[in-house]
């Protein structure tokens, strides 16, 4: 079995695979103050409550975009399964061709998405991830990764709305029947969902245009089941996006070091 683990700024996503088959996804917050035994803790747990042994694992990958938890979590890993996580990142073979200025700035969940939406969706394609923040990934006609713009999160911008404004409360993230909100519960969950749909739309025609064809959309992440249902165009939802791309990951490091 593989352990694939999505260490987020908000959340921490672990996939278990079983050969291919991608089993069961559980989620825990991400806590920078745990310690390594902790996290150990929470990972023994997770195995108990599924009925899987330690020993059933031979191997684990890790993606991150917070560095200080990563080790924690991979001596977290050696403790509870025996196992040396494989963490993406440089010296890690993605077989993606990164074309920003700098690929080391690009995000490990990113990258793995763009993984698996490089196999499974045809190209050009852009890839939305949405999460603490709103990213779109553009991947051009010969699948290379060209860039992405990047936004305030859902969350992210309804808790600056609210905690930046006295007479604001904080509402759900259900869109009302009418852009046109009459009170102010329905105004911001408007201004939020609407608002946040009609930005990825937008975006999405203008990295068109830029590109000069029609791309294959998906989207991932905590958020996009609230929000890409009020999109215009037509964008598939991959919750395991991520997952898959760590799988795809370490299959490919795992025969290159045969």
């Amino acid at each position: 079995m593989l352990l694939a683990i999505d260490i987020g700024n908000t959340n921490i996503k672990s996939g278990i695979f079983d050969g291919d088959t991608l089993i069961r996804t559980l989620t825990i917050s991400c806590n920078r103050d745990k310690t390594s035994d902790e996290y150990a803790a929470d990972l023994y747990s997770m195995i108990r409550l599924l009925g899987i042994q330690r020993t059933d694992f031979d191997g684990c990958i890790i993606s991150s975009v917070v560095p200080n938890v990563t080790g924690r979590i991979q001596s977290a890993v050696r403790d509870m399964l025996g196992v040396e996580a494989l963490v993406v990142g440089p010296g890690v073979k993605t077989g993606l061709n990164i074309r920003i200025e700098d690929p080391s700035q690009l995000g490990a969940d990113l990258v793995t998405a763009c993984v698996a939406a490089n196999a499974r969706y045809p190209a050009p394609c852009i890839v939305i991830s949405m999460g603490t923040a709103t990213v779109m990934c553009v991947i051009d006609k010969n699948r290379a990764m060209l860039g992405g713009p990047i936004a305030p999160g859902v969350m992210v911008s309804l808790n600056a709305l609210t905690g930046n404004a006295a007479l604001l409360v904080s509402v759900s993230l259900d869109a009302p029947k009418s852009v046109i909100g009459n009170n102010t519960d329905r105004s911001i969950r408007s201004g939020v969902v609407w608002g946040t749909a009609c930005m990825i739309d937008g975006m999405i025609d203008k990295i068109e245009a830029e590109l000069g064809d029609q791309c294959s959309i998906v989207a991932t992440g905590g958020m996009a089941k609230s929000i890409i249902k009020y999109c215009t165009h037509e964008i598939t939802v991959q919750d395991d996006l991520i997952m898959q791309g760590l799988k795809l990951i370490y299959d490919r490091n795992k025969k290159d070091n045969r």
